[in-house]
């Protein structure tokens, strides 16, 4: 169960880390937590390997399965407190740079962070962070006369801005002793009195940033002798494996796979740019199909052979030096017969080209003057109906997202979700179907507005948002047998409080998302009326769907309104009660739900509330917590941090556990 105050809004919950948690706080801290790390490691490893050490230390700081954290730390901000992915990534970073520091023992066997990193790697280059002033030289000598916990609290203090209590919790989550841990502190005391009030702030400066860095070249003489000898050697592997793949016993043998020199009709033809289907403009009018197979070939380069060459042979046989990903569950194979031809042109930099296959969308894209530097997208599409296909995205630069609309788009507009007051503002389309540039909410940092793609189609208006991946998923509110798309007063009222929890299904190959009110519960105390909402994501694959309850405490106030570029109030978020992946709950086949959290009100008694869907007949809690009433509503006094399970009844006699 969650803990929500109604004295801090900002709930904070806790509890299992998923990897994907993990991975999001480790991409969107990225650069704090490697200046971390390069912060806690001892200057005595040089600055080149410092900064390449603090680099690995952070990229390994995944877990690699789901785990829980062992005792939170206070988070630094907000956004950390609704996700404990950077509380434990930021752990394991510290552990592991504390670790770095320890020295070699004779009779005890090395950890892998003593090692130099065997990953990243720069040949032929040394690098450094830029030097900073006097101030920053005086700061990393003192950092450098302490010890790695010392180290530690002091960057924990200055640079995360946490009290004595939090520094000391995370130093013992790293694995730091209760005695080390405080004597650590009392140094980083001392260090901060000598250096002065402004000392802390320097942290923040480029001498620290282990992601700003100036090259310099090794030492060349040696890199030519080491240069002719791996080639020597080279040339020797070379002779032996021409001489094991004779025909014989030896690697030369495939079974029936042909060799790579073989000529297949069939692949030929795919990788033909002469071949590739071209669909007419007014096709899509007469067709009984309104999907991606009548979309029209658009843009100024649908003409450049050699262009549309490049990206089936990429898309074929991707070199390693191509930026490839995909949406989860979409094979990445080379093209199944000649592909549809989508698009083709230039946008913010970068030679675009889309095709379409049938199950997949594939999107290539190359810098403008340059063959280098590819990249290759792939999104399932299948079954795709005239909303879902109604745009895909084209580019993405700068934190902003184009997209290529469907020739059945008849407007497009930008709204706000967590404005719902506020008008959406129109969005303009070149001739061929491609938006302006409008800021990606799979791109922020923070969720202080959620940008949706609102179009008007011949039946009606859509909401669609961009989560990171070529198809934006489609937003609906409603119960799960009958969602209708979000484009209500009422159902945008809803969203804005639901929205920032979007963060939570990025790059999962999402088709749409549900948001469903199956609960209204008045609160102890007069504390007014709570809500309690479903939000369930599918996928295009159909299974790895994503199940959220959350607990939607009264807004203080209400979000305001203004036009485009008003600032308005976003309205409290509402508050993670449970969450379950590949769950039946809340959807087309199970649509019952139950979930609880731990409320106080403010008078500072604590509660438990629970909610069920109305075929809930009764609720009942045990553990710390030991209760039962009837309907499916619950509301039980509690203390503080008190822990308790959650199980209903239905109305034909059946027992249901809490969503998780």
């Amino acid at each position: 169960m969650l803990n929500v105050s109604t004295q801090e809004p900002g709930p904070s919950p806790l509890g299992p880390v998923d990897v994907e948690q993990a991975e999001a706080a480790l991409v969107e801290h990225y650069p704090r937590l490697v200046r971390i790390a390069y912060l806690v490691l001892p200057p005595s490893l040089g600055r080149n390997r410092r900064v390449l050490t603090a680099h690995a230390l952070v990229q390994r700081s995944l877990p690699r399965r789901r785990t829980s954290l062992r005792e939170p730390a206070a988070p630094r901000t907000p956004e950390d407190a609704v996700d404990p992915g950077y509380a434990y990534v930021r752990g394991e970073v510290l552990r592991q740079a504390l670790v770095a520091g320890l020295p070699l023992r004779r009779r005890a066997l090395p950890r892998r962070a003593q090692f130099p990193p065997l990953l990243p790697q720069v040949w032929g280059l040394r690098l450094f962070p830029r030097a900073g002033g006097a101030d920053e030289l005086a700061l990393d000598q003192r950092l450098s006369a302490l010890s790695g916990p010392a180290r530690a609290a002091y960057v924990l203090r200055g640079l995360e801005r946490q009290g004595d209590p939090e520094v000391l919790r995370v130093l013992r989550v790293a694995g730091v002793d209760e005695e080390t841990a405080r004597a650590a502190l009392a140094a980083a005391d001392e260090a901060a009195l000598t250096g002065g009030g402004g000392a802390a702030a320097l942290l923040d400066s480029a001498e620290f940033d282990p992601c700003s860095l100036q090259a310099r070249p090794t030492d060349l003489m040696r890199r030519r002798q080491h240069g002719k000898a791996a080639l020597a050697a080279t040339a020797a592997v070379v002779v032996c494996g021409t001489l094991l793949g004779l025909p014989g016993d030896g690697w030369g043998r495939n079974g029936a796979a042909a060799p790579s020199y073989a000529r297949n009709p069939a692949a030929e033809a795919a990788l033909d740019p002469g071949r590739v289907r071209r669909i007419a403009p007014a096709v899509w009018q007469s067709s009984t199909r309104t999907d991606f197979s009548v979309w029209p070939e658009r843009g100024g380069l649908t003409g450049d052979r050699a262009l549309l060459r490049r990206a089936l042979a990429v898309w074929a046989r991707p070199g390693g030096s191509v930026r490839s990903s995909a949406t989860p569950g979409t094979p990445v194979g080379p093209p199944m017969g000649s592909p549809q031809l989508l698009y083709a042109g230039e946008v913010d930099g970068a030679r675009v080209v889309l095709f379409h296959d049938g199950l997949r969308a594939v999107r290539y894209a190359e810098p403008v003057g340059s063959t280098s530097g590819a990249a290759l997208d792939f999104a399932r599409t299948d079954g795709a109906d005239a909303v879902e296909s109604a745009a895909l995205v084209v580019s993405r630069s700068s934190g902003n997202v184009r997209y290529l609309t469907a020739p059945w788009v008849r407007e497009t507009a930008v709204r706000d979700l967590l404005a719902p007051a506020k008008e959406p503002w129109a969005l303009r389309r070149s001739a061929d179907g491609v938006t302006d540039p409008v800021l990606s909410p799979a791109q922020a940092r923070t969720c202080t507005s959620w940008n949706t793609l609102q179009v008007r189609d011949e039946t009606g208006l859509r909401l669609l948002t961009d989560l990171g991946e070529l198809t934006p998923a489609r937003l609906l509110s409603g119960p799960p047998a009958a969602p209708v798309d979000a484009t209500g007063g009422e159902a945008r009222a809803a969203w804005a409080r639901t929205a920032c929890q979007l963060s939570a299904v990025r790059s999962r190959g999402v088709r749409s998302v549900n948001s469903w009110r199956f609960a209204a519960q008045p609160l102890p105390e007069n504390g007014g009326r709570a809500a309690w909402v479903c939000t369930r994501a599918e996928t295009w694959r159909g299974n790895g769907s994503r199940t959220l309850a959350q607990f939607q405490a009264p807004d203080p106030a209400p979000a305001g309104a203004g036009g485009p570029g008003a600032a308005a109030r976003p309205p409290v978020p509402a508050a993670l009660a449970a969450q379950a992946e590949d769950s039946p709950a809340c959807g087309v086949r199970d649509p019952r739900v139950l979930a609880g959290v731990l409320w106080q009100a403010r008078s500072g008694q604590w509660y438990v509330l629970a909610a069920g869907t109305s075929d809930f007949a009764s609720l009942e809690t045990s553990g710390g917590v030991t209760g039962r009433t009837e309907g499916h509503l619950l509301a039980l006094k509690a203390k503080a941090g008190a822990r308790a399970d959650l199980n209903g009844t239905l109305r034909g006699g059946a027992r249901v556990g809490a969503l998780r």
